[in-house]
């Protein structure tokens, strides 16, 4: 099986400006590709991993990247996916972002002698003279076609700037610029690029007389279609600082049922034909065998094997009998909150922000939902007293899925 047939069998192909050509291309180790990131967050989330795997995947069969920092077209903000402007950020914010960016890039990419190359469009576009871009590259866009592209036309009814629209433009000459210099000849993205890739890819041919080629990959959405890794905390960051790879652990140990194997497939580095012997098959409990696997591999990948040993470890000693370890995320409750030593349950709940408002720790101790010590809460007008923390904390359970250790402070 060929790298492209891989891709195909692992749900990864969105869609290809010419399948034929995409799949010679990365069969033979011939794509020279790039994929963009605009540098909008200091740490890379979920999302990014699923372009940063497909990119290690395509590497290793002999395909070089080429990973561009978006350091200029940040500047603007892409508007695709969006409901409005995304907020104008500053030049030293974007170039401390990206700093942040490449050394997690390294991770996942060989960046070394003979591997991928990173470039920073910062390089050609901050330099550009406004009216010869326009000739030499506005030229070719019209207007009224650009109107019908899904990130432009959602848009409409709320108003989009020029500023925006010139995006297009800009991803465009990327591609023209990396074609140029790098003999670059295929555009890769998440399918809300496929927009921006064609119009990159006919630009190329235009400007420079080349035959370019793009793909898209599938986004990495949950069975009922809305993008995946976002918790109550926000998003699932591949920073050990900002998602503890315990936290990183227990998201994919707790995803629904219906999204694992797809999970398995498109973010892991299983054979196909290992995730369907071992996986596929499995129903109720038993896909908890899938899931253990699919948060073991992708922690190891991102962080560790120690990391994701050691969060396996905490997850089966939380869950399975009443332990406490080193490694669970903790919260700590001030002893001044108390009232004769006393605290009630809703304030406790919500002071150390497990329930985000009075109203959803109501409803959670209503629901059974909440368990400290391995005794569940029966009614919201339940108190838990100092003496109840005996070692300094009391361990509060969640649902199924969430467990803290909280200290007395």
């Amino acid at each position: 099986m060929g790298v492209y047939e891989d891709l195909v069998a692992r749900g990864l192909v969105a869609q290809t400006t010419n399948e034929d050509n995409v799949r010679e291309l990365v069969n033979n180790g011939d794509a020279v590709f790039y994929i963009g990131y605009d540098a909008t967050a200091d740490s890379l989330h979920v999302g990014h991993y699923l372009q940063l795997s497909t990119t290690a995947r395509l590497q290793r069969a002999g395909n070089k990247p080429i990973v561009l920092i978006g350091g200029g077209t940040t500047l603007i903000g892409d508007p695709s996916g969006r409901n409005d402007m995304r907020k104008l950020m500053t030049r030293d914010d974007i170039n401390h972002n990206a700093d942040c960016f490449r050394a997690q890039m390294k991770k996942f990419i060989d960046f070394g002698e003979g591997g991928a190359t990173m470039v920073d469009n910062a390089d050609w576009l901050l330099d550009l003279n406004f009216l010869d871009f326009m000739r030499s590259v506005g030229v070719h866009f019209s207007v009224n076609r650009m109107l019908t592209a899904e990130n432009y036309k959602n848009r409409l009814e709320k108003g989009l700037s020029f500023f925006e629209m010139s995006y297009m433009l800009m991803q465009s000459y990327d591609f023209v610029v990396l074609n140029q210099q790098n003999g670059c000849n295929m555009q890769c993205g998440g399918d809300d690029q496929w927009s921006n890739i064609i119009w990159g890819a006919d630009l190329v041919r235009r400007m420079n007389g080349k035959q370019a080629e793009g793909m898209t990959f599938s986004l990495l959405t949950t069975s009922e279609g809305v993008k995946m890794g976002k918790t109550q905390k926000g998003a699932v960051w591949l920073d050990p600082e900002k998602t503890s790879p315990y936290e990183f652990y227990q998201y994919w140990r707790n995803i629904d049922d219906a999204d694992v194997i797809k999970c398995l497939k498109m973010l892991t580095f299983l054979p196909v034909e290992q995730i369907q012997s071992e996986f596929e098959g499995l129903e109720g409990q038993e896909l908890n065998r899938a899931k253990e696997a699919l948060a073991f591999e992708l922690t190891s990948t991102v962080h560790s094997t120690e990391e994701a040993e050691k969060a396996k470890e905490v997850s089966q000693s939380v869950f399975s009998v009443s332990g406490v370890h080193s490694e669970m995320p903790t919260k700590e409750l001030s002893a001044d909150l108390f009232a004769e030593d006393r605290i009630e349950v809703l304030e406790l709940l919500t002071a150390t922000g497990i329930a985000p408002s009075k109203s959803e720790a109501r409803r959670l101790v209503e629901q059974g939902g909440i368990v400290i010590d391995d005794l569940k809460v029966e009614g919201i007008d339940a108190t838990v007293g100092k003496e109840q923390f005996k070692d300094g904390f009391v361990v509060v359970k969640k649902g199924k899925k969430n467990v803290y250790k909280v200290e007395l402070v």
